[in-house]
């Protein structure tokens, strides 16, 4: 049986394997970028990594940022981001399970909503977030990326 937390600095190996499966292009860190990174996100109360333990391994991840706003009675809204399975842990249910953490963490902190972007080709991903719950075609997203980072 999984066991779905918070990440601990002990988990980012695994996280970071499960992330060079995301995105395999991405340069390699090194040890003090990393650590660098990790201290942010373990220090900010408002952006969590989600993790699936599975066999002693970190079998699935996502990360929960939660921003706050001046609209909605002062609610703030939460993005769901970097969503991986380890190739060897699909099709058991653990990307289902660590964006329902994460709503779930999103929603104890008051969030009114929570937002998640997909690649628009990634059907099968699609299908997994509308069994936990979100629902396409309400809002339309929109992205930009930064020009001078390749």
């Amino acid at each position: 049986m999984a066991i779905i937390r918070v990440a601990m600095q002990s988990d980012l190996a695994g996280i970071m394997q499960l992330f060079k499966e995301l995105r395999p292009h991405d340069p390699d860190l090194t040890h003090d970028a990393l650590m660098s990174g990790w201290k942010i996100i373990e220090q900010d109360p408002n952006n969590h990594l989600i993790v699936a333990e599975l066999e002693g391994e970190v079998a699935s991840t996502c990360q929960l940022t939660i921003a706050p706003t001046l609209t909605n009675d002062v609610r703030p809204f939460a993005v769901i981001e970097h969503v991986v399975t380890g190739t060897r842990f699909r099709r058991r249910g653990l990307s289902e399970k660590v964006i329902e953490a994460a709503v779930e963490l999103a929603w104890q902190q008051g969030c009114y909503k929570v937002m998640l972007l997909s690649g628009e080709t990634r059907t099968a991903a699609h299908g997994v977030y509308e069994k936990v719950g979100f629902i396409s075609g309400t809002e339309r997203g929109f992205v930009i990326k930064n020009p001078h980072i390749s």
